[in-house]
């Protein structure tokens, strides 16, 4: 058996050796990752992305869409026929239709391969001819991703952190009550354990949805298959001076390790290891609405994202060495259409100011790094009103909540994103910024041009257009 699992590992990897080389030399295979925390608008990302490859008349920052040299686009089935693939022509229906709408959130892996039919340039490029570089989409939940930092963390570490946390949190109260008063030397009883999980978990639910970021372990909130298994049948206690066999403590802790084992580990492994592109999806001006506090745990948050990843320059023999490394990351603040084009300046100033630590990180690894304001798919106009005597810059669009179309003033950004990020006094929007949600409008488009967007051409150019 012994000799069988050796000669299995060294076959494979013959086979990563001899795909490396087939995908350096031959048809080149960009592995792009896109994952963001709930509402960032991964799905939407994604599907305006590949429709705008496919039909290119807005790529014009994209230098190879610009310059002609992407002579053909198209989809194929991804490689890894065990991951479920990306439903893009359902969400570009959704965003199409005559009636659009928002498509459903992004709840597990998924994976999309796009094709392009490259023209070279240069002498060299005239003479091989055209080449084919694939692009591969990779589509998961940012949640899952930071699940990576419980890697390195103990049972009792994880614990005392998160309890640490929710004690600063008025949500957070009625779970460090139940946890205060259970007694985790006491040998395991299930529906204890149980009823402590579903309180944690309801606990990260709303906690999510009131605006916070560290919502581990992720698959709480996105069980899937798993929904009811002891695997997710945990949650963090107050360690006991002496924790016998079988106690609670113990068995919390048994589970804690198995979730790593085989829920966080299998993920790294066969998906989030091999991408060599990552664009981080951020709702920096949902975060502005809720205050300070989801400011800084969304600050946080990008730096434990951040350590998740493994930057570096992907040359030719680190990925047969060491296996492929993160070299471009992308953070991009969406819902860019939500403010007029005046304070799309002062939205980047933000995201670069929020990432600042993390991307000076990453570059220190060899990575290359960048930060700008997006809107996957634009659903507003833009228009200048008079209102008392001033010129206010407006949006106009659909209202999601009831349909109606409304011109609404956002407020202004501040000039120096400090003022936000560090907390000084007064500094804060309050009821000067207005965060709204608009549906997508109904689009009518030309032969040739794929959805609307803001700056998706230039997030599209750096993450991958030094490859085409």
């Amino acid at each position: 058996m012994v000799i069988g699992r050796i000669a299995d590992e060294l076959t494979r990897g013959v086979e990563g050796i001899t795909g490396s080389i087939n995908e350096a030399l031959f048809e080149p295979v960009i592995r792009l990752g896109v994952t963001g925390l709930a509402r960032a608008g991964k799905t939407v990302f994604i599907t305006s992305l590949v429709a705008n490859m496919l039909d290119r008349g807005r790529m014009g920052h994209l230098t190879a869409a610009a310059e002609g040299r992407i002579l053909a686009s198209f989809l194929q089935p991804q490689p890894d026929v065990t991951v479920p693939r990306f439903e893009y022509e359902s969400h570009l229906s959704d965003l199409t239709c005559a009636h659009p709408h928002w498509p459903d959130s992004t709840r597990a892996v998924s994976e999309l391969r796009l094709s392009m039919r490259i023209k070279p340039n240069g002498l060299i490029g005239g003479l091989s001819g055209p080449r084919t570089v694939h692009l591969d989409i990779v589509d998961y939940p940012g949640e899952w991703l930071l699940d990576l930092g419980l890697l390195d963390q103990s049972y009792a570490e994880w614990s005392a952190s998160v309890l640490r946390r929710l004690e600063g949190r008025a949500l957070g109260a009625p779970y460090v009550d139940m946890a205060r008063g259970t007694d985790t030397a006491a040998p395991l009883d299930e529906v204890v354990a149980q009823t402590l999980a579903r309180t944690f978990t309801a606990y990260l639910h709303a906690a999510r949805a009131d605006g916070f970021s560290d919502c581990t372990p992720g698959r709480f909130l996105l069980p899937g298959d798993l929904a009811g298994s002891p695997v997710l049948t945990f949650a963090p206690l107050l360690k006991p001076d002496n924790a016998p066999r079988r106690s609670l403590w113990r068995e919390m802790e048994t589970r804690f390790e198995a979730y790593k084992a085989r829920v966080v580990k299998p993920f790294f492994r066969e998906h989030f290891a091999r991408i060599d592109r990552q664009v981080v999806l951020v709702d920096v001006l949902g975060a502005l609405h809720r205050g300070p506090e989801a400011i800084q745990d969304m600050r946080d948050t990008m730096q434990g994202i951040l350590g998740s990843f493994r930057p570096g320059r992907n040359d030719f023999l680190t990925q047969l060495l060491r296996g492929k490394r993160v070299e471009k990351i992308l953070f991009a603040a969406t819902k860019a259409d939500h403010l007029h084009h005046s304070q799309h300046q002062r939205l980047t100033a933000i995201i670069e100011e929020l990432t600042r630590e993390a991307r000076e990180r990453a570059r220190f690894a060899g990575a290359e790094t960048a930060a700008m304001s997006i809107a996957a798919l634009r659903a507003t106009t833009e228009e200048s009103r008079q209102h008392n005597g001033q010129t206010l810059d407006v949006v106009r669009g659909k209202l999601l909540e009831d349909g109606r179309m409304a011109a609404l003033y956002p407020g202004e950004l501040p000039a120096d994103p400090r003022v936000l990020l560090n907390g000084e006094e007064g500094g804060w929007l309050e009821g000067d910024f207005e965060a709204m949600r608009f549906a997508p409008a109904p689009l009518t488009l030309r032969p040739g041009d794929g959805p609307p967007h803001i700056r998706l051409d230039r997030a599209a150019q750096f993450l991958f257009g030094d490859r085409l």
